[in-house]
């Protein structure tokens, strides 16, 4: 099985979250890219959400997950790359339909909206589903 890179990056709002993605993308055998930030300084989401897009776009990444306070914020800085898919998601439900019909790449979380628990679930998920394609593919295309 080739090696999948996951790229993480947050703001100082989805630092606490930070260290429980990292635990499960090692967990489930994915390599982690830790992109920053690493205190409790305020940055500014749109660095984080560029940086994560940019290892996407670059191949340096497949996927990425990306944390701020609502996930919102950062995921918009995130979308505005070519090739880059971000959703929030604040499910396994939501995680999981955004790779199987919108072929999302980075996964966008909210850490004063989600759990530490639901956390792990939507990148497990987010991870382990596959783009399913057929009608979905035409659509997915259009965002090209």
């Amino acid at each position: 099985m080739p090696t999948v890179t996951v790229a993480v990056a947050n703001d100082h709002a989805g630092l606490p979250l930070k260290a429980l993605v990292l635990d499960e993308i090692r967990g489930l055998g994915f390599v982690p890219l830790d992109l920053g930030t690493n205190d409790g300084a305020s940055v500014d989401y749109p660095d984080f959400g560029r940086a994560a897009a940019s290892a996407v776009a670059s191949g340096r990444a497949q996927r990425a997950v990306i944390i701020c306070g609502t996930g919102i914020g950062i995921s918009m800085a995130a979308n505005r790359h070519a090739g880059v898919r971000a959703a929030v998601c604040h499910d396994s439900s939501t995680a999981r339909l955004a790779r199987q019909h919108n072929d999302a790449n980075v996964l966008a979380l909210g850490a004063r909206i989600i759990g530490p628990e639901v956390a792990r679930d939507c990148v497990r998920t987010f991870l382990t589903t596959d783009f399913e394609g057929g009608r979905h593919g035409p659509r997915v295309a259009k965002l090209a």
